[in-house]
């Protein structure tokens, strides 16, 4: 037991309000904010990176580590190709929409957002895998923006936050250009590949929603009453032959 210097109250430790609690929920925040921010920061440094050295190599990091349908020996690349592009248009158009959904993604919870980027490279990479025809290379990021766009939405409407959601919906429609691209039958783009990263996308919102403690559980029930007006005390029964039996007579008699 402690005492703050004036505050009056001996033997009691102070409690934080409920202010205080707002205040420490919005520190928070703004650490996993500043966390997400940096992390994605060095995501898009990351593939910038692999970029020049792919582009100095004549691409041939594409051919190494890409997707290649039904491939065992490219089964393993399905975490891969994501950090890889086949342009310099290719990753221009992905590095913007990557950085925003994925910071949307992440200044909730970075552990999290590791989680989900796991589940959506292996449904986008995995459909990509199983279901591309022919034996065309696949690599980019586009289904990990497709994952993390569904993450967000799925997200905000799982929890009930409505700026989450609303968030995603109206980035999305800024970066509307994405979804011409995500329908079957456009040229040079894996629209299974988009799919497969939305569905690990809405599927992580699920997976990872924030679980929250129903009102009650894990309080201590009070102690049961012995009757009507009983204040929880037990009395215990004192024979005639107690030295104070007199005296429990007397307390008995007045009503006490």
């Amino acid at each position: 037991m402690t005492n703050q210097p004036g505050t009056g109250n001996f033997g009691t430790a102070p409690q934080a309000g409920p202010g205080g609690h707002r205040r420490r929920a919005a520190e928070i925040d703004i650490d996993e904010a500043r966390k997400a921010f940096f992390l994605m920061v060095g995501f898009i440094v990351l593939i910038w990176i692999l970029q020049i050295a792919n582009w100095t190599d004549h691409y041939h990091l594409d051919g190494s580590y890409g997707i290649v349908p039904r491939s065992l020996g490219h089964l393993g690349d399905i975490f891969t190709a994501p950090f890889l592009h086949v342009s310099w248009n290719h990753i221009e158009g992905n590095s913007g929409p990557l950085f925003v959904f994925g910071l949307l993604a992440a200044y909730r919870g970075v552990v999290k957002f590791l989680g989900v980027t796991l589940l959506v490279a292996i449904t986008s990479g995995l459909a990509v895998w199983l279901f591309q025809s022919g034996n065309e290379l696949t690599v980019g990021a586009s289904g990990l923006i497709f994952g993390y766009f569904g993450y967000v939405l799925t997200r905000g409407i799982v929890e009930r936050n409505l700026i989450d959601a609303l968030a995603a919906v109206v980035i999305g429609l800024s970066y509307a250009y994405i979804l011409t691209v995500a329908v079957p039958g456009a040229p040079g783009v894996s629209w299974i590949g988009h799919l497969g990263g939305l569905i690990g996308g809405i599927a992580s919102g699920w997976i990872f929603r924030t679980r929250r403690r129903e009102p009650g559980r894990g309080r201590a029930k009070p102690p049961a009453s012995s009757g009507p007006g009983s204040t929880g005390t037990q009395v215990l029964p004192v024979g005639p032959g107690h030295p104070r039996a007199d005296l429990h007579k007397e307390l008995g008699d007045m009503g006490l």
